[in-house]
């Protein structure tokens, strides 16, 4: 039984796609676009396990938006000094005009990371949602039943709910975003808590609830008291971006078969075309 939705963190795939791709010999020839079929593949693999009934893309229109770092100055501050490779940037183009071509949503909304559009998508879509993305941040929006978020380890896709995040972390399902404020995240530039590591903080959500309780019952100094606050209001993803709930199914596909063809010819990705094509209709029309 597959889902109603798959909401893809595209920027996730996409550099998954990349630096998998300098691993291939196979990709080697193709630096033009050596993500790009890989991406592709990647994500008609996703559509082939879930069989989500629609699916849409979110992007990262902003790589780190300024009112996050405004108030949390380091927060992903690796961005800055490992920024998108130079080769992989003209990529990303040419991997929304396939997707636009072929009828599968690609969206970003200015000042705002994929995670947001993806956890507006939750609140406004109905039925069960599964989320691709290698972000941590994802977690937050973990609700059992309706949502899970798939997260690609060594060893697979791992199934991330409620009874996982808890498995994980000690915490409740929904405490995430609390979590790793407290116990901070170097991933995402978040310092944490002064002397707090992963199991101070899960002790910490447990005794408490959540932040608020953590703000209300603790004694904090100054410093922490502010991080917290303003933490609170950068780190979960914002769930109220005025855009609406994409499509997500094309009553037929592709959107646009003429540039679909001119695309895949260009790029030679037609084999890729084709899988993730089969991916959302039964027959294919690209030609390899």
């Amino acid at each position: 039984m597959g889902c109603d939705w798959l909401l893809i963190d595209g920027s996730s795939l996409i550099f998954r796609s990349y630096y998998g791709a300098l691993r291939s010999a196979r990709n080697a020839q193709r630096r033009d676009a050596n993500a790009v079929g890989p991406f592709l593949e990647r994500l008609a693999r996703l559509i082939v396990q879930s069989r989500p009934r629609h699916i849409a893309v979110a992007d990262d229109a902003a790589w780190r938006p300024g009112w996050r770092v405004e108030s949390i100055p380091t927060y992903k501050s690796h961005r800055v000094a490992e920024p998108i490779p130079p080769a992989l940037e003209p990529q990303v183009p040419i991997i929304q005009a396939i997707l636009a071509a072929i009828g599968i949503d690609m969206v970003g909304v200015p000042e705002y990371e994929a995670e947001d559009v993806i956890a507006t998508w939750c609140r406004t879509a109905a039925g069960t949602i599964e989320i691709s993305s290698g972000d941590r941040d994802l977690f937050a929006l973990v609700e059992d039943p309706r949502v899970r978020v798939l997260y690609p380890e060594k060893a697979g896709l791992a199934v991330i709910d409620e009874a996982e995040v808890t498995r994980r972390y000690d915490i409740p399902g929904r405490r995430y975003a609390d979590f790793a404020i407290l116990r901070g995240d170097p991933s995402d530039g978040l310092p944490g808590l002064r002397g707090v590591g992963a199991v101070t903080a899960a002790g910490m959500i447990r005794k408490h609830g959540d932040l608020a309780g953590v703000l209300r019952e603790r004694q904090l100094s100054d410093a922490d008291r502010a991080y917290l606050e303003n933490a609170m209001r950068v780190v979960p993803p914002v769930a109220d971006l005025p855009i609406d709930l994409p499509r997500g199914r094309r009553d037929s596909y592709p959107d646009d078969e003429a540039s679909l063809r001119a695309l895949a010819a260009q790029f030679r990705v037609g084999d890729a075309c084709a899988r993730l094509f089969e991916g959302v209709t039964p027959a294919s029309i690209i030609a390899s």
